[in-house]
């Protein structure tokens, strides 16, 4: 489709509303103006018929319809072609906010394109829109959560950074409009269990609510300036999130001083009923939702409950104005009232989708997201012109395994099969069986496959899991217990195939993982000579891994969540309290700890400046420089941290609190400085009434290329610098 026919069709549209002079449609007039102008012109049953996420036409009004519902985690998502980057947690591990600002940019790019063709075929339906839900800030708090994956990892300052960047590139930077409107969700105590989440309660501590779940939500309100924020299903306090006043009102709006809309996650307003029981119609849940302030609803109960509501004076309909007039705010704000050569986003065409440059920024993120997190003898990476490789695993060759959840479409999906394919020279003999089935046992019991790794120099074996087994409730078709899972093991089968390819190999064995959260290896670790680690890394991950593989990038991703040994390090699933959670509170020694992943050549830290070793509340900053050398020679990428740790913990203090962090290139015996300034804001803590507190006492800044334990430095970790401070 031309972009000159989808103007022509556009502003044709627009100048016949003009004709008839609504004000709203006049660009010279503000928003605000023109929402307010709007809205006194509708009806009251038109007011009410805006507040469901499918919107309807008001012809009358020059108003078209508009489905609010969208989604791009990682790419557009349920809308046809588009470029699939690698899923939330894979950003995460990049320690990149830069970078994931860049693939935000390049997700509305294409969002806009599309958009205008959508028009053009009258395709106004759900997934075709610029309001995206996303991105998913809930923290990672435990790794059998599904819907981790979509999330930024476990850390309250990680996932701020990541974020914040995450929105801005999806909102632009234009003076006027919005590029598209991204929304933070699910707000605000939400990350399992799935198959609870309807009517299950989260009673977090004042300590953990201010110190874990919410800074995020909090980054992007007050940072990122986020269009949307979307409420989460469970109660939090004994109280449904979407008719929270506490969450919404107090907090939210009063405190953070949030000024967008609020959608309820779909079918949420209806727990408020069946779930949590705190209503007894659709217009005593509509009044409960609309006064706490959600003005979106994504299901039924405002359809049924809002007109209702207010005949019965539950509601009043300056009430309904005010929440409307934030749901126009937005569409005028993406241009949907103004002439199409006005907004200047309206001039990307479909050349951007799945474009060349989308695909290589793609790799690059998946590149940078690999972590390495067993290298025995340096047996990566592989030599190019190895004679003889054997390429199996039940996700050698699977595509599943690179899309995650919420994915577009493309027909560019490379699987690491053909990344190695790709790589190795034409002279090698490459071989490949898929060999195992993903999730049961072989029902053939003669099975060649583990044979063919004792005829070859070396095997890359792929396992993990996939979104069959993770994922939301709706779509996990693999999962027991609706997308969350109850032990970290690989499949039984997985390990069965990974024992006997060990007892078959020749050469050394490559374990390629893709997972979107932590998997328990201490079973598997011993039996192979490497572990890569691939997250679900969109869809140039098979090119992504071949480069690693083969050393034309050497590995720079860090963990983002903590690995555990198995799932009796964990508390229960349904406790919101944090003590023995994440690298913050855990007390027992993990698997792979938070923030680490090896390279193949070797950095160094030292030479430590600091402005001040003794800080004042309220007084200065800290300023630290730092010289990180590259040992090896070999260009490498590494990710610098900065963790606060206390002396005492007073038994509620994080043992360690990332402060700061910064990836770094150097080439071969390059030494860089790098400079941390951490505000004096940032060594306010969370005491246990919630509130940020100057605590005074013994610390240390240290910095390191993972957290700053034992078990990083006997996995190889770079040697910590210790800097010991004093709060006074």
């Amino acid at each position: 489709m031309k972009k000159v026919v989808i103007i022509w069709v556009l502003s044709i549209t627009c100048n016949m509303f003009a004709q008839k002079e609504f004000k709203w449609f006049d660009e010279s007039i503000a928003f605000e103006a023109r929402a307010d102008l709007l809205i006194q012109a509708m009806t009251l049953d038109e007011k009410c018929s805006q507040f469901t996420s499918s919107s309807p036409a008001i012809e009358r009004l020059g108003v078209p319809e508009y489905d609010w519902w969208n989604e791009s985690l990682h790419g557009v998502a349920r809308n046809g072609k588009a470029t699939i980057f690698p899923q939330g947690i894979a950003m995460g591990a990049t320690f990149n906010p830069g970078l994931i600002k860049q693939v935000a940019s390049a997700i509305t790019d294409e969002a806009r394109a599309k958009f205008q063709v959508s028009l053009s075929i009258n395709n106004r339906g759900k997934y075709a829109g610029l309001t995206f839900w996303s991105p998913n800030v809930n923290l990672f708090r435990d790794p059998r959560w599904g819907r981790g994956q979509e999330t930024y990892g476990e850390d309250p300052y990680l996932m701020s950074k990541i974020g914040v960047a995450y929105v801005q590139g999806i909102q632009g930077d234009h003076p006027k409009y919005l590029k598209a409107a991204a929304c933070a969700k699910h707000f605000g105590v939400h990350s399992g269990p799935e198959e609870l989440r309807h009517s299950f309660n989260a009673i977090p501590s004042k300590l953990d609510l201010y110190e874990t779940y919410f800074p995020a939500f909090e980054a992007l309100v007050t940072e990122g300036k986020v269009e949307g924020v979307m409420g989460a299903y469970n109660a939090v306090f004994g109280e449904p999130a979407t008719s929270s006043m506490f969450l919404m009102d107090e907090t939210l709006k009063k405190k953070w001083g949030f000024n967008g809309y609020i959608v309820s996650d779909c079918g949420a307003l209806g727990d408020i009923l069946k779930g949590h029981k705190k209503a007894k119609s659709a217009e005593e849940a509509s009044a409960l939702a609309l006064l706490a302030g959600v003005n979106l609803n994504c299901g039924w109960v405002y359809k049924s409950g809002l007109k209702k509501a207010v005949d019965k004076g539950l509601i009043k309909e300056e009430l309904v104005d005010q929440r409307l007039k934030q749901l126009y705010l937005t569409r005028f704000k993406l241009g949907f009232f103004d002439k199409i050569e006005s907004n200047p986003y309206n001039s990307l065409g479909t050349e951007v989708i799945n474009s060349q440059k989308h695909k290589d920024l793609a790799r690059k993120v998946a590149q940078q997201s690999i972590v390495l997190l067993k290298n025995e003898n340096n047996v990566l990476p592989l030599k190019k012109d190895i004679k003889s490789l054997y390429v199996t695993g039940a996700f050698s060759s699977s595509t599943n395994i690179l899309m995650a959840n919420y994915y577009g479409m493309s027909s560019d999906l490379v699987t690491v099969l053909e990344g190695v394919t790709e790589k190795v020279s034409l002279g090698t003999s490459l071989n490949y069986r898929q060999g195992v089935l993903p999730f049961t046992a072989n029902l053939n019991p003669k099975n060649w496959a583990p044979n063919v790794a004792k005829e070859v120099e070396a095997t890359i074996l792929v396992a993990g899991i996939s979104n069959e087994i993770e994922g939301e409730e709706v779509d996990a078709i693999a999962s027991e217990s609706k997308g969350d899972r109850k032990h970290l093991r690989l499949p039984q089968s997985q390990i069965d195939y990974i024992k006997e390819i060990n007892k078959k190999k020749k050469g050394p064995l490559i374990l390629v993982i893709g997972t979107g959260s932590a998997v328990s290896l201490e079973e598997v670790e011993p039996l192979v000579d490497a572990i890569v680690l691939m997250w679900y890394p969109g869809e140039q991950g098979g090119n992504a891994v071949a480069d690693v593989l083969f050393g034309d990038v050497s590995p720079s991703g860090h963990l983002p969540v903590t690995f555990p040994k198995n799932v009796e390090q964990l508390p229960p699933f349904v406790d919101y309290n944090m003590k023995g959670r994440t690298y913050k509170y855990m007390e027992k020694e993990p698997m792979y700890p938070f923030g680490f992943g090896l390279s193949y050549g070797e950095t160094s830290l030292e030479n430590p400046i600091v402005n001040s070793n003794k800080l004042k509340k309220n007084k200065e900053d800290f300023e630290v420089s730092i010289d990180i050398s590259n040992k090896s020679n070999l260009n490498l990428e590494d990710v610098v941290q900065a963790y606060l740790v206390p002396e005492d913990t007073k038994g509620y203090l994080p043992f360690y609190a990332l402060k700061a962090f910064k990836r770094i290139a150097l080439k071969p015996g390059e030494k860089q400085s790098v400079k941390f300034l951490i505000s004096n804001k940032s060594f306010f803590q969370t005491n246990l009434d919630g509130e940020k507190e100057w605590i005074k006492g013994n610390y240390k800044i240290v910095i390191s290329n993972a957290l700053p334990s034992k078990r990083s430095k006997d996995l190889g970790a770079a040697t910590p610098v210790e800097l010991p401070i004093i709060l006074r």
